[in-house]
Parts: C-alpha cells; sequence; structure tokens
C-alpha cells in the first residue's frame, strides 16, 4: 500500500528545491477526503434528511428561518488511525448552514453571522431519529459519502509558511520567493499549486487536515476576526489555535454552490474540539 503522503511528496520533490521540498513536506497532515464513489464502509452522507435527537430542536437563524442540512459525518467510520484531530470515538457530525441563494434570500451570511451555520453533536446510542426538514426547505439529494486518506499541507499565506524553516535558515515563504513551476506559479503560490494537483478533480469534501483555501488562510481569516483586525500583534499566535474540522465544497450534483464556486469551511479552537465543544465551530465562505 503506498502512502497518503506520496503523491504530494513527489510532486514537491520534483518542483521545489531540495531543501524547501524537505521542510514543507514535514509539515504534512492527512485529512479524509468525503467523496461520493469510494469504497468500503460508509462514513457520512450529503444532503438528505439529518437523525437527530427526539428532543433537539432544528437549528435555525433567529429572524430570518431554519438552516440547511448539509452533510453528516459518522465519527466511528471515520479511518481513525488517519485523522489529524481529537474527534469523537463515536457519535454522528451535523453540519447546517443557511444557503441563501438556494432559497432566494438576500440574508447571505457572512462571518459575523455566528447563527447563519451550526455544528451539531450526536452522542452514540441515545434515543434518535430522521427528521423531515421544516416547511419551506427542500432538502439535497442523498448522496453516500466514503473516506479516502489524502495527503494536506499549508499554503495561501498559512503562518506555518513564515515559522518554518529550511536548513539554510530561510523561512518556507523565504526559500520559495525564487521558485517557479509551470502556469506561471510563482512564490508561495507554488504551494497551493503543488497541493491542488495532489488532490485532482471532484468535490474536495473533507475532514480533518489544513484547509484547501480558495484566497487566503482560513485560520488567519478567523484570527482576525476575533482580535478586530489582520494588524493585530497577536494574529499569528491566535491563527495557531484554529483548526480545521470538515469543508464542504462546492458540488453540482449534490445541488450545492457557495457563491461563485466557493468552499465552506468549520473550523474550531483546539481546546474547543477536544472538549468536544463543536457549538463553538466557526464557519467561513471563500469563493473566487
Amino acid at each position: 500500500m503506498t502512502s497518503w503522503r506520496d503523491r504530494l511528496s513527489a510532486l514537491a520533490r520534483e518542483h521545489l528545491p531540495a531543501e524547501l521540498a524537505a521542510a514543507w513536506t514535514g509539515l504534512f497532515r492527512p485529512g479524509i477526503r468525503l467523496v461520493t464513489d469510494g469504497e468500503g464502509a460508509r462514513v457520512g452522507r450529503l444532503g438528505g434528511a439529518p437523525v437527530l435527537p427526539a428532543d433537539a430542536q432544528w437549528p435555525e437563524w433567529p429572524g430570518r428561518g431554519p438552516l440547511d442540512f448539509l452533510a453528516s459525518v459518522d465519527c466511528a467510520a471515520l479511518p481513525r488511525e488517519s485523522l489529524s484531530i481529537p474527534l469523537p470515538a463515536a457519535g454522528t457530525l451535523l453540519f447546517f448552514y443557511f444557503d441563501a441563494d438556494r432559497r432566494g434570500s438576500d440574508d447571505i451570511p457572512v462571518l459575523e453571522d455566528v447563527d447563519a451555520a451550526r455544528v451539531v453533536f450526536v452522542p452514540a446510542g441515545g434515543p434518535s431519529a430522521e427528521r423531515a426538514a421544516p416547511d419551506g426547505l427542500d432538502p439535497y439529494p442523498a448522496r453516500d459519502l466514503f473516506g479516502e486518506v489524502v495527503a494536506t499541507a499549508p499554503e495561501r499565506e498559512h503562518i506555518l509558511l513564515d515559522q518554518t524553516r529550511t536548513a539554510s535558515g530561510e523561512t518556507l515563504d523565504e526559500a520559495a520567493e525564487e521558485v517557479q513551476i509551470p502556469g506561471e506559479f510563482v512564490g508561495s503560490e507554488v504551494f497551493g499549486e503543488l497541493a491542488a494537483q495532489a488532490r485532482g478533480r471532484g468535490p474536495e469534501h473533507q475532514v480533518g487536515g489544513f484547509a484547501a483555501p480558495v484566497q487566503g488562510a482560513v485560520e488567519n481569516e478567523i484570527a482576525a476576526h476575533v482580535l478586530g483586525g489582520y494588524r493585530d500583534p497577536g494574529l499569528a499566535e491566535e491563527a495557531a489555535q484554529w483548526v480545521l474540522l470538515a469543508q464542504i465544497d462546492t458540488d453540482d450534483e449534490a445541488d450545492m454552490i457557495w457563491g461563485d464556486a466557493g468552499m465552506l469551511y468549520w473550523v474550531i479552537r483546539s481546546d474547543d474540539l477536544e472538549a468536544g465543544r463543536f457549538d463553538r465551530a466557526r464557519c467561513t465562505l471563500q469563493c473566487g
């Protein structure tokens, strides 16, 4: 069996100077890509109806209405030996979001709208049942998800590119300044391009690992919101506290379209994740 990191490592060695490739590949984390055409046990589902505890209310954005149910992830079914984040051994994560475009609403969520997206954790073994969507919501088509372990890496302004050094003492950002790969990608852009080549085509739904940002690092975006701006001297320290819980990509077959072919990201502070405080996860949208 080949290693989950082999393809991206080979691309790094092919296109980057040896010292830079060695330093960058040392940062790789496994991510669990969620695909609809995989093999093995089902690890979740896109769309359909969520299984909620009997006494749970359907999540809503106060004043705007109920949230759309996007996906479920069965924590016990994931390939746990490849998880980069400490998820519960059992139970289900449910992801909800207010899809303004799909329902023809002008109330498009922004990062400040914390109630416009929600993560609900349903413990295993308790009384629960499949719940139909509230009146007026059109569920996304149900599609089973399977897990594939993929290599993920810091890219697009991630703080680790400034904090990690090559054997010669340069940061990864500094060492990449003179690098260019086919397609006119230069400097730190090469990290994102190589990661994208390794991921291949298809929607990039994922649990754990590094985010695949459409724009800048999502951790920086969240940290800037928490601190009140990108100029705060504590930005890097704050950004380091946040990790990717999951990302849900634009997926035409699932009728999920986020802005201009964008991506939804749920990130959470490491201490909240370890304590199981999934209600504190934050969602942000990036698109082209």
